[in-house]
């Protein structure tokens, strides 16, 4: 496809903009390929299901795709990730193209979604995805990831309190977040102790391509756990993180 100079000024709700420059700066070029038929279903089959709004199509390089494709320098080499509430794909999807390397795990409550998800991972032929129909509480106790990112899914404290479970002793949550990030943080304090993590470190990737023009740069939030050794795969989920010992709590269901 090889679009006019003035076709993004065009594109209107559900038309999808040609791809900026930057988006070569973001992703490999051998990458590039699937970043591009990734857009298209977004943009035709995405629209029409309900999974992102027709006025998100004209923004999708540079408010979407490229905004999570900053993430992906953020994974460590061959690591294994999992993607909360991960919607269309936002940011997981995203990541998987990027980092062939990594292993991400969609977990996402909605079978629509799940389905889309399904669709899109066998149309790219991607062999490094795992999609999970459920919720974050759904996994607590079955397995832990070096990653876990999420993004427009929930307040800071919230979504800590679903995703620290997931976080492997030594791992990171990833959360990105906006211009609130630094409120978000401060109000998700005492949960945060509670939980047992670590300061929050707030982020900012694309610093380079923003000083030229290109891209905004992105914000994450990132947690750790402060005593990784009190960290155990049966504890989470059940008990406070830092083994206070109050032993196991109820889970209240989400509504959808």
């Amino acid at each position: 496809m090889s679009p006019g100079p003035d076709d993004e000024d065009r594109a209107g709700p559900g038309v999808l903009p040609a791809p900026p420059a930057v988006l070569a700066e973001v992703f490999s070029a051998d990458r590039l390929p699937l970043v591009l038929e990734y857009a298209e279903l977004l943009a035709t089959d995405g629209v029409v299901r309900g999974l992102i709004g027709p006025r998100e199509t004209p923004r999708l390089w540079e408010r979407h795709l490229i905004n999570c494709g900053l993430l992906a320098a953020a994974l460590p080499a061959d690591a294994s990730v999992a993607d909360v509430g991960s919607g269309a794909g936002l940011p997981g999807l995203v990541l998987a193209i990027a980092r062939p390397d990594v292993r991400v795990t969609l977990i996402e409550p909605l079978l629509r979604r799940t389905t889309f998800l399904e669709e899109v991972v066998d149309r790219l032929g991607l062999t490094n995805v795992t999609v999970v129909r459920g919720r974050a509480d759904a996994v607590h106790g079955t397995a832990t990831f070096d990653v876990v990112t999420a993004r427009a899914v929930a307040a800071l404290d919230k979504l800590a309190t679903w995703c620290m479970p997931l976080v492997a002793p030594e791992g990171a949550l990833l959360a990105m977040k906006g211009t609130s990030a630094e409120d978000e943080v401060a109000a998700a304090r005492p949960v945060l102790d509670r939980l047992g993590c670590t300061p929050a470190v707030i982020e900012e990737l694309g610093r380079e391509l923003a000083a030229e023009g290109a891209v905004e740069p992105i914000r994450i939030v990132r947690l750790s756990w402060a005593d990784p050794a009190r960290v155990s795969l049966p504890l989470r989920g059940q008990r406070d993180p830092r083994g206070s010992g109050r032993g196991a709590t109820k889970k209240k269901r989400r509504k959808s």
